[in-house]
């Protein structure tokens, strides 16, 4: 094991934004399995209940090829259909508190563990909110392109576990579209005095 850690050190001294990235690679998949895990526990608890009857389809930017409304955050009342809408208010709860969740996780454990930050906790917490209000946001406009394609094939060939499925692959989307833009933004942020 001793090998090892002086081979890390070795590496990180001679290869520092690489080994930074390396272990904001790690902590990053690590806390995207805990939301992963996390997800399905939270549908269960919403799922059937009175807030999958409750549509949450917000701020339209636009129209869908149909003509209907594309909204960035498209959750229609209702169990998830085969072009992955429906879920309503308690789909939606249930993705957002996940990912509220593993953010919070994330923050400090890329803060402390790969930035090894002092700088102010208080100013570098606003900074990551905003960039998680407008990453969520553009996430959620790109999930109008994929998540109907994916929930259509999954649940049409697999049936329940099908949503399941597709449910973990759209995470993994939405997961490395954060993934790419947080590591640039920590880098600002995440200040070292």
């Amino acid at each position: 094991m001793s090998i090892i850690k002086e081979q890390w050190a070795h590496f990180k001294e001679k290869h520092p934004n690489i080994a930074q990235f390396l272990v904001f690679f790690i902590l990053s998949n690590g806390v995207t399995i805990f939301q992963m895990a996390m997800m399905p526990i939270l549908r269960g608890m919403f799922a059937g209940g009175s807030l999958e009857s409750v549509p949450f389809q917000v701020f339209p930017v636009g129209r869908n090829v149909d003509g209907s409304p594309y909204y960035i955050f498209n959750y229609a009342a209702g169990p998830i259909a085969l072009d992955g809408s429906g879920g309503g208010l308690a789909y939606f709860l249930a993705v957002q508190i996940s990912l509220a969740i593993a953010q919070v996780i994330n923050f400090f454990a890329q803060r402390n563990v790969t930035f090894k930050s002092n700088g102010s906790i208080g100013k570098a917490a606003f900074w990551y909110v905003a960039a998680y209000i407008v990453i969520t946001l553009a996430a959620g406009a790109a999930q109008g392109l994929y998540k109907a394609p994916i929930y259509n094939f999954f649940m049409g060939n697999m049936g329940g576990a099908g949503e399941t499925t597709a449910d973990v692959i759209t995470m993994i989307i939405n997961s490395a579209i954060s993934f790419w833009v947080f590591f640039p933004i920590f880098k600002v942020i995440f200040k070292k005095r």
